[in-house]
């Protein structure tokens, strides 16, 4: 996830009603990727300002409190007066360094066993990352015949793409500029090309910094702007940008640069379930402010002819209701979820009648749908959807009114848009990649109706590797969708390790784009699973709304479901499988450890949240009121609280026997608070010492409680090297956990 620009089309909006959840994708490696009160809405405020002046991917922003004390309020507690509040604050931040302290001396203790075995795996995925990363060149923004790109963080100028020596102008420098320890997250030329926006991010925070550059034969920095998330263009000296505080944006600005300098405030958005971004339709006719929470949205037009009028409502915003703007010959098409079912549409109404009203259906997607992305160009709409596990095409002509679906290669798990497509191409450019399958190249023709696969690179076949789709039926009979992959020379399955993926949160699908680690897994006969358990968005908005709430229980059920039925068609046994989640993901895992720990060996947790309950009582911290959309209000809802209790990992350890657990977590997360991942494994530590204690049977086994906690990176970002040096630290110890099976070719070279 190193240096990623936000991703085209509409895909960063159906972000933006995640921009601020817990999960934010985790690095590259190993794990899925890496969002509430009953008080009324509030209302936006919109300042008068008529007549003045004033990646690859990436996800969201913010900053937070480095740590979370927890809320253990009970009926009848006391408030402390402020000299008790003090002292308790104080013991509090003692209980959390000696926390940190005692797991630090424990992994620092521990780690020597994994030396050698995470050596010798790190090697191994170098060699992989070497053989199977291809260098495509950097996303190019096209202006006419100047070229604009990006590499090492450094943006270039040439004229056309020959790049040659002597057609390239630097325009902009990280290094330089004193920001070396950044990288470039989003790139925005004005129109007339005398400005460049430049968005940079480091990886030990969340908050990005807005670079404004004046081009033109010595480029000049013009203003620099802080915890900036989103920013366009108007025109060529109208810049709009949202800031970001505690992870939350809520604020739009308007900045000019011609003869008057100023800025103004231009939007504010008073709902705290609501998070602000800003996106610029495809033919620049409009720019959006986005205001969405995780059901509800609402969108103002600012006219790019005239960006320093007001901003106009197209549709005030309706509970339940999802809508995303784009706009074509003075028609906006509204992707929403308007409507029964309460999945995604497209639909279109005139921009001067934009009310819900007066919208016009053009397309529905299919029941259990997923949409995966849409981009509008000028005469045609392709949508990118996933259908029991299959991606395929929709590609709509707004001159014909005809509709054509193209299936995709049954290997594809995961699709990436070409950065910045011109709007006016007759073909759409994309690449197709699985867990074990890298990045290929397909292109389509909107004029020949067809699919090609771009024989840009050889990309090495992967041959050895089957995919079978399966569907576990759960406890209320729903049936569940697994992806699998195997090597197919593997012989007596049963006998192989499984590694079991799991998310199930917030609508967000489990990452499923190549891997290298994920590869050479496969090469050594291990067996991957990815559970598309409820919560998750693998099967559409319903799937997501049956698994969230008071529906968080059916993820559980559905996961335990999914190991059960790949143990009953013999891909591998309790004792050789191991579990791997991340984040939100956290929640899941950590409560089938409690719930059926019989299941399952070893599991792998990166940034885990653990600890529902206690996080969702502390109202005051900047996450926990719009995810209550996600997980309820206890504080407000005495059934919310039970509920949420009956499965919250934290709030369930008990004395038994639990597989061993490595989790990773990183000191400057500012979305899954330190504390609770540190109570929550000294808890579980506990809990595992008491049951081997307790029974004094023979050979009993008593599981590792690891936790390493990293002084870099962050719940978002992380550098290649620390990525892969955690990638490799969780391989040597499920190795270590499953060494009667695991006898890798990496192992045995190391001991030798």
């Amino acid at each position: 996830m190193k240096g990623r620009v936000p991703c085209a089309g509409l895909r960063n909006l159906l972000r933006a009603l995640s921009f601020s959840v817990r999960c934010c994708s985790l690095h590259n490696h190993l794990q899925p990727v890496c969002l509430c009160s009953k008080t009324n809405p509030q209302k936006s405020h919109i300042p008068d300002c008529s007549g003045g002046t004033w990646a690859r991917r990436t996800l969201p922003p913010g900053s937070i409190l480095p740590w979370r004390c927890f809320s253990c309020k009970q009926e009848g507690t006391k408030i402390l007066s402020k000299r008790k509040e003090e002292s308790s604050i104080t013991t509090s931040e003692l209980l959390y360094k000696n926390l940190l302290k005692s797991e630090q001396e424990n992994w620092n203790d521990v780690s020597a066993r994994y030396k050698a075995l995470t050596k010798g795996i790190k090697a191994k995925l170098e060699e992989l990352h070497n053989k199977y990363t291809f260098s495509s060149g950097s996303p190019r923004i096209r202006f006419g015949e100047n070229v604009y790109f990006e590499e090492n963080g450094c943006i270039f100028l040439s004229k056309g793409d020959n790049v040659g020596e002597g057609n390239v102008d630097i325009l902009f420098s990280t290094e330089d500029l004193g920001f070396s320890d950044a990288f470039i997250q989003r790139i925005r030329i004005s129109r007339d090309q005398r400005y460049m926006a430049v968005g940079l991010k480091s990886e030990n925070s969340e908050e990005a910094t807005c670079i404004i550059m004046k081009l033109g034969r010595s480029p000049t920095v013009e203003k620099i702007i802080p915890n900036v998330f989103s920013f366009e263009w108007a025109t060529s000296d109208v810049l709009y940008y949202t800031t970001q505080k505690n992870l939350k944006s809520q604020n739009v600005f308007m900045t000019t640069f011609a003869n008057q300098k100023a800025t103004k405030l231009v939007y504010t958005e008073k709902d705290a379930r609501f998070f602000v971004d800003i996106y610029c339709t495809k033919d620049r006719r409009f720019l959006t402010i986005n205001s969405n929470s995780k059901t509800t949205s609402e969108v103002w037009l600012v006219d790019c002819r005239h960006p320093l009028k007001l901003p106009a409502l197209v549709q005030a915003r309706t509970k339940g209701v999802i809508y995303h703007i784009e706009h074509r010959n003075d028609e906006l098409y509204i992707l929403t979820t308007y409507g029964e079912p309460a999945e995604y549409k497209l639909m279109k109404a005139p921009v001067a009648t934009s009310g819900m009203e007066n919208w016009q259906l053009v397309y529905a997607l299919e029941k259990k749908t997923k949409l995966v992305d849409l981009e509008v160009f000028s005469d045609h709409c392709i949508m990118f959807l996933k259908n029991a596990g299959h991606l395929y095409l929709k590609v709509i002509s707004f001159l014909s009114h005809s509709i054509w679906s193209i299936k995709l290669p049954t290997w594809a798990c995961e699709f990436e848009l070409e950065s910045h497509p011109e709007h006016t191409t007759s073909t759409c450019y994309f690449q197709l990649s699985s867990p074990v399958h890298p990045p290929k190249c397909f292109a389509y023709s909107f004029k020949e109706n067809n699919l090609i696969e771009q024989a840009v690179q050889e990309v090495p076949i992967i041959t050895n590797c089957h995919t079978t789709r399966l569907l576990a039926k759960s406890k209320d009979e729903t049936l569940v969708p697994i992806t699998v992959f195997h090597n197919t020379n593997s012989k007596e399955l049963r006998r192989k390790p499984l590694l079991v993926h799991v998310y199930g949160a917030y609508g967000i699908d489990l990452n499923m784009s190549f891997k290298e680690e994920k590869l050479m897994l496969i090469e050594e006969g291990w067996i991957l699973a990815y559970c598309h358990v409820r919560g998750g968005g693998e099967l559409g908005l319903g799937w997501h709304r049956d698994g969230c709430q008071h529906n968080k229980l059916k993820g559980l059920h559905d996961l335990k479901a999914c190991i059960t039925l790949l143990h009953e068609l013999g891909f591998s046994q309790p004792k050789y499988t191991a579990l791997a989640a991340a984040s939100a993901g956290g929640v899941l895992a950590g409560a089938l450890c409690n719930t059926d720990p019989e299941l399952i060996r070893a599991v792998v947790l990166q940034a885990p949240f653990v600890d529902v309950l206690n996080t969702m009582m502390e109202t005051h911290l900047p996450l926990t009121i719009e995810e209550q959309e996600e997980w309820g209000n206890p504080l407000a809802d005495e059934k919310s609280m039970k509920y949420i209790k009956s499965y919250c990992p934290y709030q369930n350890i008990k004395p038994q026997c639990y597989p061993s657990v490595f989790i990773t977590a990183y000191e400057n997360d500012q979305r899954i608070p330190l504390t609770g991942v540190l109570q929550y494994v000294q808890k579980l530590r506990k809990a595992a010492l008491d049951h081997a204690s307790r029974t004094s049977e023979k050979g009993n086994w008593i599981p590792n409680v690891i936790l390493d906690v990293q002084a870099k990176g962050s719940h978002c970002e992380s550098s290649w090297e620390d990525s892969l040096n955690e990638v490799a630290r969780h391989l040597a110890f499920l190795n270590k956990e499953l060494e009667e099976v695991c006898h890798l070719q990496h192992r045995m070279k190391a001991c030798k």
